[in-house]
């Protein structure tokens, strides 16, 4: 069995004085797509930026790619996008410079060559943005913005691709979209790591489902029918697919 792309072992975090993780384990191997689900203040979000060192971790172990998170390098193999934040944040920048910036970490000192620019505009194809490559990202709309961001994070061709709602307050057609990036890029054997708050158009692409509550891991499986079609709020059961000893998953938490 290959080497997990993401390996999280007893990973612990506190927000201030309040724990948010509760030495969770995660795993992530090449080529699955994982959707990290939950409630708002359930950890998915700490989770995600515990794993790209936004968060720092009381206890436990992070690996990226087999070696010590602390220890790892090799950030180009590695695509982010954040929830919920404008693309250029708040400096004036076109979307072509928005999207340059996330090819820097391949480009030599700092120097964007022929090959640079040539992934930044199959970044910008990919989301449908070529089209807007010269405008100013202030000018774009929310889904757009949304866009840009997951453009910046392929134009370093990464092998990780991890998201933070990225369908969240994005209309859908931009729903639309991002779907159909996300399946180019899984087709090509890209891993993926997702915080969800709903399943939505991404559902077909999903491999395995990871629920937090309250900082600890639920469910661990195949996506729980509880997100689908019959989710019921306020109906507490525990998926067949649950590990062993699951506490019941309240079905409205993900609503």
């Amino acid at each position: 069995m290959t080497e997990p792309v993401v390996s999280l072992r007893g990973v612990r975090a506190d927000l201030g004085s309040r724990p948010v993780l509760r030495g969770i384990d995660l795993t992530v191997r090449r080529g699955e797509v994982v959707a990290l689900l939950g409630a708002n203040g359930s950890g998915k979000s700490t989770a995600v930026r515990s794993i790209i060192g936004q968060v720092q971790t009381g206890a436990g172990e992070i690996r990226l790619f087999g070696a010590d998170r602390r220890r790892f390098r090799d950030w180009h193999r590695v695509g982010y996008v954040p929830q919920r934040t404008t693309a250029a944040g708040g400096v004036p920048a076109t979307v072509t410079e928005v999207v340059s910036s996330g090819r820097l970490s391949r480009a030599r000192f700092g120097v964007l060559r022929k090959a640079d620019h040539a992934a930044v505009r199959r970044a910008l194809d990919l989301v449908g943005m070529a089209d807007r490559a010269k405008d100013s990202v202030d000018a774009l709309s929310g889904g757009q913005h949304q866009r840009v961001l997951i453009a910046r994070a392929l134009a370093s061709e990464p092998e990780l691709l991890i998201m933070d709602e990225p369908m969240a307050g994005v209309d859908l057609g931009s729903q639309e979209v991002l779907a159909h990036t996300l399946r180019e890029q899984v087709s090509q054997g890209t891993t993926v790591l997702l915080v969800l708050h709903e399943l939505g158009p991404l559902e077909p692409l999903i491999d395995r489902a990871v629920v937090l509550r309250d900082g600890c891991v639920v469910h661990d499986g195949p996506p729980p029918m509880a997100v689908g079609q019959h989710a019921l709020p306020g109906h507490d059961h525990v998926h067949p697919h649950a590990p062993a000893g699951s506490e019941p998953f309240r079905t409205g938490l993900l609503s």
